[in-house]
């Protein structure tokens, strides 16, 4: 069982930024399990630390876009931040970056605190479109709205510590998967694709469960700067076992079967698509958009991204976003 013995005040100073926090979690400490480990940090974090401990776990991270100072309480933080805005960087270009240092300094003119959001698996156009209507709020909202993004950040980062401390104090190999199950969390509290219970699997050398369907989707209006809310989308594999959809043959619709399908809500997220499921069967899978329903007067009547699971990638989790214009589309795997 994955429990919190060998953990210190570093470690949790290293999840959060906040020493009054990291007391404290030392404190209430050791835990059984990552979910008491949550439990305690979400009732230290809203109920303990004052908003002075708060500003303090802020400054701990570098502003979306760079890179950490040599300054930085910690290496692991530091690490932790550059995975987490892996996708934003991978999706920035030089325009969207230069327009980034600038709203990053409107909102720090403004609010006094860097710009947080869980920006984990987000693209750079999702980011940006998220701080432009961020920056309308008053600033007690606006403090509010950092601290639920903070101890969204704090959870993913308790995931990886547990892991990594389950795996140094155990024989178990486990798989790279298991690093993924606090983000599948975190998405899953913050609202954007429907809950499920998490039931745990036995296997014979590992313990691995989902908490958000293996294949999800959002689609962001990269020419409004915001998500595309209304878009219908479905979630179809090739049901033929003995054959693969190949470039050049006509498309035997009767050979797609329908996994599921969604609308996207105001964030542009699709919900659930599929079910719940620990082993995602390999295979060729397509999802497509009703773009030509969302924007009537654009290019695509619809998108369709086609996509292969290998049989080593059953246990990953694949997220498949659509940035869409009025004549361009793309597509990248995100987390």
């Amino acid at each position: 069982m994955e429990s919190s013995v060998g953990l210190g005040e570093k470690d949790w100073l290293a999840c959060c930024g906040s020493v009054k926090f990291a007391k404290a979690m030392a404190s209430a400490g050791p835990f059984s399990s990552y979910q008491e480990a949550v439990s305690a940090a979400t009732d230290i974090w809203f109920n303990k630390v004052d908003v002075n401990g708060w500003l303090e776990a802020f400054s701990a991270h570098p502003q979306i876009g760079e890179s950490p100072s040599k300054s930085h309480k910690s290496s692991t933080s530091a690490q932790w931040s550059k995975g987490e805005q892996s996708t934003a960087l991978a999706t920035a270009t030089e325009s969207t970056l230069q327009e980034l240092y600038e709203w990053n300094a409107r909102y720090w003119q403004k609010f006094g605190f860097v710009f947080l959001i869980f920006a984990s698996g987000r693209s750079m156009p999702e980011i940006l479109a998220e701080m432009k209507r961020r920056y309308q709020n008053r600033p007690i909202v606006e403090l509010e709205l950092a601290a639920k993004e903070q101890m969204k950040i704090t959870e993913l980062r308790l995931s990886k510590l547990f892991s990594a401390n389950a795996t140094a104090a155990s024989t178990t190999q486990y798989t790279s998967d298991v690093a993924k199950v606090g983000e599948d969390r975190v998405s899953r509290i913050s609202g954007h694709l429907g809950a499920a219970k998490e039931t745990p699997v036995e296997r014979s050398a590992e313990t691995f469960t989902r908490t958000r369907p293996p294949i999800t989707t959002h689609v962001l209006d990269i020419a409004r700067g915001s998500p595309a809310a209304g878009v219908e989308v479905l979630l179809e594999t090739w049901g033929d076992n003995q054959s693969r959809p190949l470039f050049g043959q006509m498309d035997l619709s009767h050979n797609w079967k329908l996994q599921g399908s969604s609308t996207t809500d105001k964030d542009g997220r699709s919900g659930q698509l599929m079910k719940m499921v620990d082993v995602l069967p390999p295979g060729i899978y397509r999802i497509s958009f009703n773009t030509g329903k969302y924007n009537p007067t654009g290019f695509f009547p619809y998108v369709s991204i086609v996509f292969k699971v290998r049989d080593s990638q059953k246990l990953e989790h694949f997220h498949v976003p659509l940035l869409l214009s009025p004549f361009s589309c793309s597509t990248y795997r995100g987390s």
